[in-house]
């Protein structure tokens, strides 16, 4: 039976034949590249869309600065032009103003009266009206007669023209006066008055006498008392 067993005819080997390699695709690395330069587009894009507007906002608010500045300084220069050239005008309009008023005031005859008879006339109205004023102790009145620097002395009291208005009262007991031996001395816009005043007193069987010096200057177009020193004559 061993002998029955055929083996098969040997064969030689074929020629051997390499395994074919398999053919890798391009297409996904194109269409990875494209991706690629589609999203770097998009990028440069949006990039351009942020930065490029600001960039141009800061470039126009820099124009603006600088004409605003331009403009503010012009301004400023205008503005300083125009306020010196105003003050020019105001003050030339005050001294044309006050060369006028003075012209004016020269022209209506302010200046101080230099006629002694006319002086003493009226510097003795004025007395008169002061010695009402004191016995009425009606201060507006006083205020007109005195100066602002009117400075009045009385028996070694010395008062200013605020403390004079201020303790002045009315006085009933006088029943009678009068003004005797006024004597003008004029200098210029100044006067003195030296004269006595007799005053007749309820209640006193005699009669009071007292002296006094009364100074006055010539201011706004009128006499205005400066000055005044009484005492009484016994």
């Amino acid at each position: 039976m061993a002998n029955d067993w055929k083996a098969p005819v040997y064969q030689p080997p074929g020629q051997f034949a390499p395994p074919v390699a398999k053919r890798r695709r391009a297409w996904p690395w194109v269409l990875g590249i494209v991706a690629l330069l589609l999203i770097a587009v998009a990028g440069i894009g949006i990039a351009a869309v942020i930065v490029i507007p600001n960039i141009m906002r800061s470039a126009q608010n820099a124009e603006n600065v600088n004409t605003n500045s331009g403009r503010d300084l012009n301004a400023n220069r205008s503005s300083n032009a125009n306020t010196n050239a105003n003050s020019f005008v105001v003050n030339e309009n005050k001294n044309e103003n006050a060369n006028a008023n003075t012209n004016a005031n020269t022209q209506l005859g302010t200046e101080a009266p230099s006629d002694s008879d006319q002086v003493l006339s009226d510097l003795t109205d004025l007395e008169k009206e002061w010695t009402e004023a004191n016995f009425s102790a009606d201060k507006r009145k006083l205020a007109r007669i005195l100066a602002d620097d009117y400075v009045g002395t009385q028996d070694g009291n010395i008062q200013g023209k605020a403390d004079y208005l201020r303790d002045i009262k009315p006085d009933k007991t006088v029943k009678d006066w009068e003004l005797k031996d006024l004597k003008l001395s004029l200098k210029g816009d100044r006067a003195t008055l030296n004269g006595k005043m007799r005053l007749e007193r309820e209640g006193q069987d005699e009669d009071l006498l007292l002296q006094f010096t009364d100074k006055f200057v010539w201011r706004d177009g009128r006499w205005q008392a400066v000055a005044s020193e009484v005492s009484q004559v016994k």
